[in-house]
């Protein structure tokens, strides 16, 4: 999971593997496989190096590892 916020501040978890595009349209729109689309007010750039960062530890340490932020 990675940890964006809502425009209000309000910080929430994504599933990073059920994110299918990310655009701005000036604020940064994240679309998901299921076709919500969840407005973030962190940029395109921030949200690829957060699913980036995610796929890594995952990688590392595995999918199954409980891990606290």
């Amino acid at each position: 999971m990675i940890r964006v916020t809502r425009l209000n501040k309000e910080e929430f978890l994504v599933n990073g593997e059920l994110i299918e595009f990310v655009e701005e349209t000036p604020h940064t729109v994240i679309s998901m496989t299921s076709g919500r689309r969840l407005v973030v007010a962190e940029t395109s750039e921030q949200v690829r190096q957060l699913v980036i960062d995610y796929k890594r530890l995952l990688l590392r340490e595995g999918p199954f590892e409980r891990h606290e932020s």
